[in-house]
């Protein structure tokens, strides 16, 4: 069993090597794009780099867990690490952005295999009881890579050139990978079924219509133009082929009996609400601390430090909970410290100080640092091995979609509550002194603020706060809809029964590995 247990040691650190990549990887583009588009240009187009990322990502994501599933987790999660090392690598030689938005496609692809299969192998290897645990150590993880993620970049950049942001993934990937290949071996008969390739095809195409039209809606076009409606309806059209698709394969990559189990589809339905509501704060408390308090846009990277460090440290927490109480009971509590953060953050004004903003944000990371580890483990509860991969996936692409179709929608809001209030302060957009203070994150820096008379510097930031309150009150929507879906919950919880099941499965893996 001591070298039993050490094999699954090395198993993990590569898993866990692979999440901080993976996770880590946007944090370091997105801090690191201002040198990228000064060095090749492309200042128009540098939001496909992060929009093909997560286009591919979010529609591999089912597809690999439903895969992984069907013909063994490791071979699928050795192609996700060997593929975004490719693309890695072509990302650092890139000299467009024409092409490193290609490049980050491929990344994505890879992506969207390496995060979902690795969490179903953790849950694959360890008993119910101590799934809570091994969630916690994933979620300080997470909390790592958004912590260090700005950081690194910001120092890379600076010092080795941003072509480094891509290589730097090349030693952890191969690290990782060695360690899956050398040390995990698959127990689990995985049965050999017909490939769903319309569903498939139908998801992916969906997916990339909805994701277009949200990323290039209300900018490249208006919401009214034919581009949009195009894509919006093509969306409609693929997904209901999707739906119908699914309902007549032999296995869908998408099980919608699953959702027919109370504690799968309330665990999916809050995990959507929670990403549309977090990805809020995560945006905009920056914006409001850099606009209204006068920070720097250098060290943007801390803001969001006491939010992130309190996600982490309760993740752990959350996660050692469900071997003593329900999954309901947990987020119960999760959903109240992220609803009492959204209506906190919806009081903020010109007047509010630095300390209450960071009482705000710890409350915030608080409830949503619970929700990552927990989330995971409800939605897997009652699924055999067979499943996981599948119902592991749909929590990781849902959590994602709300994240992105939250910061379409509520990025509109804000912006026409600022544009409203700052027509309101002046009289006319025209009377707005230097037309660039529409723009909060170029026209309220240190350098620019300096800039802006006294009087008008006033009017802007009341009404940068106003709209970023306006856009929180909004916020709490998603919120109440989390915490309905938290109280739809079972009360399921590891009880003894269960826990000696899980025992079992996991001593016949390790006997059939050994």
């Amino acid at each position: 069993m001591p070298a039993q247990a050490n094999k699954i040691n090395f198993v993990v650190a590569g898993l866990m090597l692979g999440i901080l990549m993976s996770s880590m990887d946007n944090t370091i583009v997105a801090t690191s794009m201002g040198t990228i588009v000064s060095d090749l240009g492309g200042l128009g187009q540098f939001v496909w780099v992060t929009s093909a990322y997560m286009v591919t990502t979010m529609a591999g994501t089912p597809v690999f867990g439903k895969l992984s599933d069907m013909y063994g987790r490791k071979r699928f999660f050795v192609f996700g690490l060997l593929l975004f090392l490719i693309g890695s690598i072509l990302c650092g030689l890139s000299s467009s952005i024409a092409q490193l938005s290609m490049f980050r496609a491929i990344q994505g692809i890879g992506g969207g295999a390496i995060m979902p299969i690795a969490l179903t192998i953790l849950f694959d290897l360890f008993p119910q009881e101590q799934r809570g645990k091994i969630s916690g150590i994933t979620g300080a993880v997470f909390g790592a890579s958004s912590i260090f993620g700005p950081l690194l970049g910001a120092v890379i950049s600076d010092h080795l050139g941003w072509h480094w942001i891509f290589y730097v993934n090349v030693p952890i990937g191969a690290v990782s990978c060695l360690l899956i290949v050398l040390f995990y071996r698959e127990s689990v008969a995985h049965s050999r079924q017909k490939i769903d390739w319309w569903g498939a095809a139908t998801l992916i195409g969906s997916i990339v219509c909805l994701m277009f039209a949200l990323e290039l809606g209300g900018g490249e076009y208006a919401w009214n133009s034919g581009a949009m409606i195009g894509l919006f309806l093509l969306f409609a059209i693929l997904f209901a082929g999707f739906v119908f698709a699914e309902t007549k394969a032999e296995a869908p990559i998408v099980s919608f009996r699953m959702f027919g189990n109370r504690l799968y589809a309330a665990s999916n339905a809050a995990a959507f609400f929670y990403g549309s509501g977090f990805v809020i704060a995560t945006v905009y408390i920056p914006i409001f601390i850099q606009g209204v308090f006068g920070g720097s846009a250098t060290n943007s990277g801390m803001i969001l430090m006491p939010m992130l460090i309190a996600g982490v440290v309760f993740s752990q927490i959350g996660g050692r909970l469900t071997a003593k109480t329900s999954y309901r009971n947990i987020m119960i509590g999760s959903a109240v410290l992220f609803s009492a953060g959204m209506f906190s953050f919806s009081t903020l004004s010109p007047a509010s100080s630095r300390f209450l903003t960071t009482m705000f944000m710890i409350v915030t990371g608080m409830g949503v640092g619970m929700s990552m580890s927990v989330l995971t483990q409800s939605a897997i509860h009652h699924f055999e091995m067979r499943q996981r991969g599948a119902a592991t996936s749909s929590v990781v692409f849902l959590r994602s979609l709300g994240m992105t179709i939250g910061i379409t929608v509520f990025g509109i809001v804000q912006r026409n509550s600022f544009a409203g209030k700052l027509a309101e302060a002046f009289g006319t957009a025209a009377g707005i002194p230097d037309g660039a203070a529409l723009d909060p994150r170029s026209a309220l820096t240190p350098e620019k603020r300096v800039q802006i008379p006294p009087q008008a510097l006033d009017k802007i930031v009341d009404a940068l706060a106003s709209s970023i309150a306006h856009t929180f009150l909004w916020a709490l929507v998603p919120a109440a809809l989390a915490t309905v879906s938290v109280l739809l919950m079972s009360g399921d919880r590891a009880s003894a029964a269960t826990r000696k099941a899980s025992k079992m499965e996991i001593t016949s893996a390790e006997n059939q590995s050994s």
